[in-house]
């Protein structure tokens, strides 16, 4: 066989099934085939690839290690390969495709909300949407725009700024109560809670309010807002947190402002694809920036009262 030949989508699905199940029984009952065709594609595309990827275990098969590096880089190939026949689909009954990518904890407590603004200007919009934490590239995941924190490492797209971040040292009211109003220090005898990204957050305020000289990297980490908002709300610690995260919990009371943190920060940004225009994801940037704005406005007017 030729080297650049590529399987057949059935001969994949063969592979994939038996790789997850370990099983080329298990595999025919999910694909509602025969054993022998299970073994058949699975031969067909050893042949193809000229190595081994399963060996005989028990009453199965497990995979080889050739086989565990090709089932690990299969998967996203063929969750990609599934997503884009369900978008063209999509497409197909009168819909626009629009792939977004977003930070889990800004999607979360912050877009998801606002949504339905969104939805109500273009119903006929298919919206996709990726958890991303970090840069990458956008054609090759094919991604129409995403949004993230600063805009350093976005070379090769198009950024523009949606929001600053507006940090916040907030706690539940109850711890809140313990802290000295007329003392911005005072907050040093508060439990903090750290986010592991941002591990000089508290350090950087201390310095700033004259509390240097405190232990201020002391405290429970997370590697989520999600998860540290949740424990500041339940009177776990004071934390240092994007105010438009907690909207909700600011104008409910559920949060109270302890400080503001003034040090360098850094924006929120949304991204395309540079030299490439699409209609649908400019008209998602220009509606999610026009909100970014509102917010913002609406945000300060209630912490400076």
């Amino acid at each position: 066989m030729k080297s650049d030949l590529i399987p057949s989508t059935s001969v994949l699905r063969c592979f994939e099934a038996a790789a997850k199940h370990q099983s080329y029984t298990a595999a025919a009952e999910e694909l509602n085939v025969t054993q022998g065709a299970v073994s058949r594609q699975v031969r067909e595309l050893e042949a193809l690839l000229g190595v081994k990827l399963f060996r005989a275990a028990g009453r199965g098969v497990a995979l080889t290690e050739a086989g565990k590096s090709f089932a690990a880089r299969l998967a996203p190939d063929l969750d990609r390969l599934r997503q884009s026949v369900n978008l063209a689909r999509a497409a197909g009954e009168g819909g626009k495709m629009l792939s977004i990518a977003v930070l889990p904890t800004f999607a979360a407590r912050w877009l998801a909300p606002r949504l339905p603004g969104f939805q109500r200007q273009h119903p006929e919009a298919q919206l996709t949407f990726h958890s991303r934490s970090e840069p990458f590239d956008l054609i090759s995941e094919g991604i129409d725009i995403a949004i993230q924190f600063g805009r350093g490492e976005w070379s090769g797209n198009q950024v523009a700024e949606l929001c600053p971040e507006d940090l916040a040292a907030v706690a539940a009211p109850s711890l809140a109560a313990r802290m000295d109003p007329f003392d911005p220090s005072s907050i040093a005898s508060l439990p903090r809670l750290h986010l592991l990204s941002r591990r000089t957050a508290w350090p950087n305020y201390f310095l700033e309010i004259g509390a240097e000289g405190q232990q201020a990297a002391q405290g429970m980490m997370f590697d989520q807002f999600a998860t540290m908002i949740s424990a500041a709300i339940h009177g776990v610690g004071a934390a240092i947190v994007p105010s438009f995260l907690i909207e909700d919990e600011l104008a409910s009371g559920a949060l109270a402002v302890l400080g503001r943190p003034q040090g360098p920060t850094q924006s929120y940004c949304v991204a395309t694809p540079l030299g490439e225009f699409n209609p649908l994801a400019e008209a998602f940037k220009t509606w999610i920036i026009a909100e970014a704005r509102r917010s913002t406005r609406a945000r300060n007017a209630g912490l400076n009262r």
